[in-house]
């Protein structure tokens, strides 16, 4: 092993290896083809799990891609291509769509894998290098990843990994796209971590039930200011008797009124509220509701259901947001 240079300049390295990986993704780039798209249909339109494999790095890719399709409600695993010569073939199904990965594409390992699925007549995509390699030939859906320059020693497997891994993605993210995955189908699979804080919908926080302080329309202040004292929100939401939402009071207007001498006690609450406070629907991402109180400068937002916008059936408060350090 050579001895550590003191004046070797790590920075220029990494960004020599950066450039290097960036020429082989624009390669990559410009090799897509039809079969892309023929890959995305075949596993939007599978009708069990999408099992990938690979040797060495290749593997490790597949397991990556693996997990990124599971996470989009695609069901996926990953197998070692050693195992599966010992008993782990009998996992795939011929409803399956089986994904190799080989850079060469003539990795031993992977040749009784290839016959496995050939003779079960089992959908097989083939992500490598050469098209002149058994996976190539022997794949019902050829994907090439073309042959680029590596990082270090120019054999490490640095740009072609990269390039393994970015078709993966690429394939994960168009069959999402397909499939008209959304934000909320997305929290079902994402539901812990700050991922999962940052996927909470405004159903997950709201106050709802006896907790939403709600106020009728032609009660008098003097009861509604115990109702606010009372839930603590600084906020009423006003219903009529049909028990529709027809404003909002909150301590900011109550501060108004008292400002200019007017007696509250001899008011009603309609005398007092906002008409047609600012409502969203329960199924929006936190996020997106605490952009709209930050946008419209308030503090609460009305929560309806579906197109039924005329019925708060719960109140997000911003603090309901803030404590979940959701920003």
């Amino acid at each position: 092993m050579g001895s550590l240079n003191k004046n070797t300049n790590f920075k220029k390295i990494a960004k020599e290896v950066i450039d290097l990986e960036i020429k082989a993704l624009q390669k990559l780039k410009k090799a897509l083809n039809k079969n892309f798209d023929k890959a995305v249909k075949a596993i939007v339109n599978c009708q069990s799990k999408v099992i990938l494999c690979g040797v060495g790095k290749s593997g490790i890719i597949a397991s990556k891609i693996s997990a990124t399709l599971s996470s989009i409600g695609t069901p996926s695993f990953s197998l070692s291509a050693n195992d599966c010569s010992h008993g782990n073939m009998g996992s795939i199904s011929r409803k399956d769509v089986l994904i190799l990965i080989s850079y060469s594409g003539n990795s031993i390992e992977l040749k009784n894998i290839i016959n496995y699925a050939n003779r079960n007549k089992i959908l097989l995509i083939g992500i490598t290098s050469k098209k002149n390699s058994d996976l190539y030939k022997n794949s019902d859906i050829g994907l090439i990843t073309p042959e680029v320059k590596e990082a270090g020693l120019e054999m490490i497997p640095t740009s072609s990994t990269i390039n393994q891994l970015s078709i993966g993605d690429a394939l994960a993210i168009s069959t999402l796209k397909k499939k008209r995955i959304n934000n909320l189908d997305f929290k079902k699979f994402h539901p812990s971590g700050s991922l999962g804080e940052k996927l909470k919908t405004v159903e997950d926080l709201m106050l709802t039930k006896d907790k939403i302080p709600f106020i009728d329309e032609n009660r008098l202040m003097t009861k509604a200011l115990k109702i606010m004292t009372e839930k603590k929100l600084g906020t009423l939401i006003v219903r009529n008797k049909k028990k529709y939402t027809t404003g909002i009071v909150t301590d900011g207007q109550i501060r108004r009124f008292s400002s200019k001498n007017i007696n509250l006690n001899s008011l009603k609450v309609k005398d007092v509220m906002t008409k047609n406070p600012i409502k969203v629907d329960k199924n929006i991402l936190a996020t997106k509701a605490l952009s709209i109180m930050n946008e419209k400068k308030i503090t609460s937002l009305c929560v309806y259901e579906r197109e039924r916008k005329f019925i708060t059936i719960g109140i997000l408060h911003i603090h309901n947001i803030l404590n979940k350090k959701i920003y």
